[in-house]
């Protein structure tokens, strides 16, 4: 039965959604719920089912979902310490809230994002204005609402395990209060999740006793006398702030006046849009809920609930577009579209027009299309010279598709040596990732080396290349961004990913990407999976040993800080550092956080370093706490029978083109300094192995030089100078052996900090120097540097020109903000351009030697074997007695580099070493 018949309500009624409340519950409620390729889903589902619900169990005819907006809001300014509590939102929900903002859309609902207020006050401002002429159900469990209850005004949790439902009179039959006075209540009591103090020793059962003398805070402060002696003790010293804990709990009724009741109808289910994003998160099971709650729309949906809503952006909040084509202002998926090829004209000439009439049906689409199940090699189709697809929809534990060029799919459910060598008599196998087809099963692996890694086309790979910006090249992302317009005949898998390949390749032909893609990045996928196949070995013991003397001086120096401080509190904590160091110790803070709260960063403590010997010990305990939090104490536990760790190698992670390492990010271990030495010495070869580090030496410096074909930098690189005393000698008008070591390090911070686009702001707080004084600096570097100032400007006028900067490869990135007005933002964009082209060509350099190490004959023959890329270095395991001779020849090969097919301008020097353990080596 619907709540309108359980309640006995006259007329429809208007149901708020708290969306955060429910998003932040349902990713909470279960942390494993992931997509195949370890996309989290967890907040998408929950949510998701709980809209479908609403939509199948009350057929709203209003509705209104409403998010929280980013930043702060009014209640900071009353209190800056607001909320200053809360951990910061975890990565894994922000990836999710955008999903999950389109998914409400594609369910007809109507989403409001909340800014400059909270989800809470405009839901508040809606129940209070709407409630006048209809019945209000708030759909939420949140305590703070309840003082939105009134008498055409419910609260409702469905999603509970029994679900809650809540008027004005059942919450004051429970509380002995009235909603009017639950904002007062909550000012005594406080709230530890919003960091409201509340009063000290206040807790509901005493407030309940408060109210029941004193009804109000008004009458609390006013007839104080009223109240026992004890409660008295308790309020006398915060009858003031006890009035501020009130703005804080009370919601405010005048946001959100731009949302009308006709904003609020519920619209059809928009099919094409929930079809793909089933499709894109794998929520199989909510697809046929999906269809029913269409077909159950179309028997009985009201005609006016079709209308077109509006948008707003106003007082306090912003309407988010009721239906967006999913693939809309995605530069990927607009280029898709754009391609010439036979498949992909012929998938998008034969799909409808979208617009009024001709929407898409779940109905014909929420069964896909069953794909017939072979387990024998002898019933596949001869694919010999054709394209075969292989595709793993349901990830790589599931059965595969599989489809040769202009047939259909099939599911393969036999053994995957069989699918292998049915699959070698192919032209090419399409594949959306190799180096997860690599791990499937060593056949695979075997069959690339047999054929050459051009034998595969990686659809990931290539939509990566074309435009880097992306954060997710997998399977469903892929099918979405790229598939639309080829979905016209309703392909499977296996056979969309065919059509995708021919889009692809043609678009990385025309934007001059293919031989980048051919050359460089196809044979590099198979090099990184070995890599991570081979992992590196350990001391167990020597990481076991470190850990216990790093966690000594751990707790010497928390001894240390709480003498100083006069108590115990947690160091980790920033709000109870904060308080020791500007409270109790009264130093000066710098600035604060966004929260209000004083700012204990690492560059405020830096600032203070001297001021206290308290600062000084923080700064060590943080730098030893990073130690054994990130390395010391999980490396050891991630260790195989074989005593090694396996990182994974991300090619498709960054813009500039650079590798990334993750589970256990194994390219940012320490280097520098008494401790990096440590920590990389526990790093080992393995039994009658060696290690062999080779790092480029000044790479990026010496690609820009190259590139700027500055003089004065040619000439240091080619005489073999010292790059940054010559820089300085420059700089200063000195000779170079009268420049100081103060002089050189001003020179290193500017040639290395302007590759990374440091402006004179970041100069100065490098140099500690005013930013008048850095900007004189720079200009007097560009002055007597003429070479690099004209390169850094013919770099930003062709991203003008373009659109995109080019690597010495041949690698792109796009600049969409390049033409911004928005000063900020067109800042950025010319950061990002100087910054990828000389980072980019560098990562050019640096994976041109990972084949050029991992493909010679030489050190093959001597067993060596590529471990490790880490920033501009090599690492690599050969036996004791062939180390030396591989480190000449890793040095020889990575020094012959060509990146874009020339040799540089300067020499690329290589400084190399061998050792037993990666220390020793480096």
């Amino acid at each position: 039965m619907s709540l309108k018949n359980r309640l006995d309500l006259a007329a429809e009624p208007v149901f708020l959604m708290d969306g955060s409340a429910f998003i932040y519950r349902g990713f909470f409620a279960n942390r494993n719920m992931q997509r195949s390729d370890g996309f989290p889903t967890n907040a998408l589902v929950v949510v998701t089912r709980v809209l479908m619900r609403i939509l199948r169990e009350e057929r709203p005819q209003y509705f209104l979902f409403v998010k929280d907006g980013r930043g702060k809001n009014f209640r900071h300014d009353i209190f800056p310490l607001y909320k200053a509590n809360r951990d910061a939102t975890p990565d894994d929900l922000i990836r999710q809230m955008e999903p999950i903002e389109r998914m409400v859309t594609a369910l007809g609902m109507n989403l409001e994002i909340s800014d400059g207020c909270e989800a809470d006050d405009c839901i508040a401002s809606l129940a209070a204005r709407l409630s006048k002429e209809r019945p209000v159900i708030i759909v939420s469990g949140d305590k703070d609402l309840k003082q939105c209850l009134g008498p055409n005004v419910f609260m409702w949790d469905p999603a509970f395990k029994e679900e809650k439902l809540l008027s004005a009179a059942q919450f004051t039959e429970e509380s002995g209060l009235t909603p009017a006075q639950w904002p007062d209540v909550q000012a005594l009591v406080g709230d530890t999740s919003d960091n409201i103090p509340g009063v000290p020793g206040i807790g509901p059962k005493t407030a309940a006793k408060i109210f029941e003398i004193c009804p109000s805070l008004e009458d609390i402060r006013d007839h104080f006398v009223l109240l026992p002696p004890k409660l008295q003790d308790k309020l006398r010293s915060h009858l003031d702030e006890m009035f501020t804990w009130r703005k804080l709990t009370t919601l405010s009724l005048d946001v959100c006046t731009g949302l009308e009741l006709g904003d609020l109808l519920v619209r059809p289910i928009d099919a094409e849009s929930c079809v793909a994003l089933a499709e894109e998160f794998e929520l199989h099971a909510l697809r046929r809920e999906m269809a029913s709650l269409e077909r159950m729309q179309l028997s009985g949906q009201p005609a006016d609930a079709k209308e077109a809503p509006k948008t707003h952006a106003q007082n306090g909040s912003r309407r988010a577009e009721a239906s967006v084509p999913l693939n809309e202002g995605n530069e990927g998926s607009e280029s898709a579209r754009g391609v010439s090829t036979a498949s992909a004209q012929q998938g998008a000439s034969a799909q409808p027009p979208r617009g009024a009439g001709a929407q898409m049906s779940l109905l014909d689409v929420a069964e896909e299309k069953v794909a017939p199940q072979v387990g024998t090699a002898a019933d596949l189709s001869d694919c010999r010279g054709l394209d075969v697809a292989l595709v793993w929809p349901r990830g790589t534990g599931a059965a595969p598709h599989a489809a040769v060029a202009d047939g259909e799919d099939i599911c393969w459910t036999g053994g995957v040596d069989d699918l292998c060598r049915w699959a070698a008599d192919a032209r090419c196998i399409v594949t959306p990732d190799i180096k997860s087809l690599l791990s499937v099963a060593p056949c695979w692996r075997e069959l690339l080396q047999k054929k050459s890694p051009d034998f595969f086309m990686d659809l990931g790979l290539a939509a990566y290349l074309i435009n880097p910006e992306e954060s997710d090249y997998g399977w469903p992302r892929l099918a979405v961004h790229w598939g639309g317009p080829l979905r016209a005949d309703g392909p499977g898998p296996a056979q969309l990913a065919l059509r995708m390949a021919a889009v692809l390749e043609s678009r990385m032909q025309q934007d001059g990407l293919l031989e980048l893609y051919k050359k460089l990045e196809l044979p590099l996928t198979p090099v990184l999976s070995d890599m991570e196949g081979r992992g590196i070995a350990i001391d167990a013991g020597a990481f076991e040993t470190f850990l216990t003397d790093v966690q000594s001086q751990l707790d010497r120096l928390t001894a240390e800080v709480y003498a100083v401080a006069g108590k115990e509190f947690n160091i980790r904590s920033a709000q109870q550092l904060g308080d020791v160091l500007f409270s109790t110790l009264e130093l000066p803070s710098p600035r604060k956080t966004k929260g209000g709260q004083a700012s204990t960063s690492q560059e405020t403590l830096e600032k203070l370093a001297g001021r206290h010997p308290v600062v000084d010990s923080i700064l060590q305990f943080r730098k030893l706490e990073k130690m054994r939090s990130t390395y010391l104490d999980p490396l050891p536990r991630l260790m195989d029978k074989q005593g090694r760790v396996h990182t994974t190698f991300n090619q498709k992670a960054t813009a500039t083109g650079r590798l990334s390492s993750s589970n256990p990010n194994l390219q940012n271990i320490p280097v520098r300094g008494e401790l990096g030495k440590r920590m990389r010495s526990c790093f080992i070869a393995g039994p009658d192995l060696a290690l062999v580090s080779a790092d480029y030496s000044q790479v990026e410096l010496r690609v820009l030089a190259h590139m700027s074909q500055d003089e004065a930098l040619l000439e240091a690189f080619r005489k073999g100078e010292d790059i940054h005393a010559r820089t300085a000698a420059l700089v200063y008008d000195l000779p170079s052996e009268e420049v100081s070591a103060d002089q050189r390090r001003n020179a290193k911070t500017i040639n290395f900090g302007l590759i990374y686009g440091m402006g004179a702001q970041k100069l100065a707080q490098e140099l500690k120097i005013t930013t008048n004084e850095a900007k004189e600096f720079i200009a007097r570097y560009f002055s007597r540097l003429t070479g690099l100032k004209e390169f850094y400007e013919s770099v930003e006028a062709t991203a003008k020109r373009q659109g995109f900067v080019t690597t010495l490869g041949g690698r792109r990135r796009l600049l969409p903000d390049i033409h911004s007005a928005n000063g900020q933002a067109y800042a950025l964009a010319r950061r990002q351009a100087i910054n990828t082209v000389i980072q980019g060509s560098a990562a050019d350099v640096i994976k041109l030697a990972m084949l050029a190490v991992a493909g010679d004959a030489q050190l093959r023959d001597s067993k060596a074997r590529l471990l490790l890329q880490v920033h501009d270095e090599l690492l690599l395991e050969v036996p004791q007695a062939a180390a030396q001779r591989a480190g000449e020849r890793v040095a020889e090969l990575m020094g012959a580099v060509m990146p874009g097919n020339e040799p540089l301008s300067v020499p690329l020097v290589v400084d190399w070493g061998v050792g037993d353990n990666w220390g020793s080596a480096h």
